[in-house]
């Protein structure tokens, strides 16, 4: 194969294959690097966790033509209840109010996997390297080189826009030391898969702690997703928990809403921390995903910012003769910083100021909730920022397909 690209995408997990599942067909000849190859045991984008996708996120996986390889797999969210522990008031949010089948879905990692593997595999213009790592990049004015490693080893490769896709500690980033703000929550989360004996069709839960926020999401059943937030100090007297244990603290935290906790899986946590660079490009290097933002769990928006982190950049390209070049990337920052800026600072203040365990701040915390659950205004704005609507239109974004002129 020619070691020539016209876009290369180092990253080849969730965003880093919706990325390239959104080029195929178009006149690029695009290359995908992933560190461990689609079914490698040690495969971690694509494992048995579940994901939450707003309703527009649905519609731009519609318009890359993933979503029918996921709909069997696709827990509505028709309901989403958000209460703060201690405090009363709650603010509810309900699909049928805002004229939607969903808010939203809960669809396991491995399903987007599956869905996204054979588009990629069968489509003439996208290679898949596997296993490979980057040792290194160059910005060479017109095209950008790239050392990496392979099993058979060192292949070098040049691309005319590089597209990091390499996750929160993106070496790609850290290579082009890119001002960026890194800010720890001093919090892990606990993720899980949990039964309950009354579960409630189609409700998601959020519900604010003195930990953290905790989230349930509906898998179908008596099965939820659960996230819960824990602070640094407590997550591994947390995890050393037996399992009955470990239902009783998470019963006392949630309350009775579902009945009883029955039944929990295998356990994982890693750490919270806020990731933003600066800017979404520099020279021929454009960031998507946790590479340019990586936010809070809180309100469930990481993957969703990245699919439209997706759909503008290509909204960005169409039509560009030089994928790398100024213009397209210029564009690409324009339609991404709005959206960006208000759901990283949305995130990041539910995330800090509902930590805070304080009697006054409590209080105005429950009188918010009520107003966000009794105002159809801001029940309307909390549904559209769940659903993911909010930002300029892009086709992809509108359930568009991208329509690539061919050359």
């Amino acid at each position: 194969m020619s070691d020539a690209f016209d876009i290369l995408i180092v990253g080849g997990g969730m965003v880093g294959a919706s990325l390239a599942a959104a080029f195929v067909g178009s006149p690029w000849r695009v290359g995908v690097l992933e560190a461990r190859p689609y079914g490698a045991p040690d495969q971690p984008s694509y494992d048995e966790r579940s994901i939450a996708l707003a309703y527009g996120s649905r519609r731009i996986l519609e318009a890359l033509g993933v979503w029918p390889g996921l709909v069997a797999e696709a827990a509505p969210i028709t309901r989403i209840h958000v209460s703060d522990r201690g405090y009363f008031g709650a603010a509810r949010v309900a699909a049928r109010e805002q004229g939607v089948a969903a808010l939203g879905y809960v669809v396991p990692n491995r399903a987007v996997g599956a869905a996204l593997m054979p588009l990629l595999e069968h489509a003439a213009n996208i290679e898949q390297i596997a296993p490979a790592t980057v040792e290194s990049t160059s910005d060479e004015g017109e095209t950008v080189k790239v050392c990496a490693r392979t099993p058979d080893g060192a292949r070098e490769l040049r691309t005319r826009l590089l597209v990091a896709a390499d996750g929160a500690n993106s070496p790609v980033r850290e290579a082009l030391a890119l001002p960026t703000q890194v800010e720890r929550y001093g919090q892990c989360a606990v993720i899980a898969n949990v039964s309950v004996d009354a579960p409630r069709a189609g409700t998601a839960y959020e519900r604010f702690t003195d930990s953290g926020p905790l989230a349930l999401l509906p898998l179908g059943g008596a099965r939820y997703s659960l996230v819960w937030t824990q602070r640094e100090d407590a997550v591994d007297a947390v995890m050393a928990l037996d399992d009955a244990r470990f239902l009783a603290a998470l019963q006392d935290r949630f309350g009775w809403r579902l009945g009883r906790f029955v039944a929990v899986g295998k356990r994982a946590d890693y750490p919270l921390v806020l990731v933003r660079a600066r800017t979404a490009w520099h020279g021929r290097t454009a960031l998507v995903g946790n590479a340019l933002h990586s936010l809070h769990p809180v309100a469930g928006q990481g993957f969703n910012l990245a699919l439209r982190d997706i759909a503008a950049l290509v909204e960005a390209l169409r039509g560009a003769a030089d994928p790398g070049a100024p213009e397209g990337l210029q564009r690409y920052q324009a339609l991404r910083e709005p959206d960006m800026a208000r759901v990283v600072g949305f995130t990041d203040f539910l995330a800090r100021v509902f930590a805070r365990d304080l009697p006054l701040l409590g209080h105005a915390r429950a009188g918010g909730l009520l107003l966000a659950d009794w105002s159809p205004a801001l029940n309307r704005w909390l549904a559209r920022q769940n659903m993911g609507l909010f930002g300029r239109p892009t086709r992809l974004a509108s359930g568009q397909e991208a329509a690539w002129p061919h050359n």
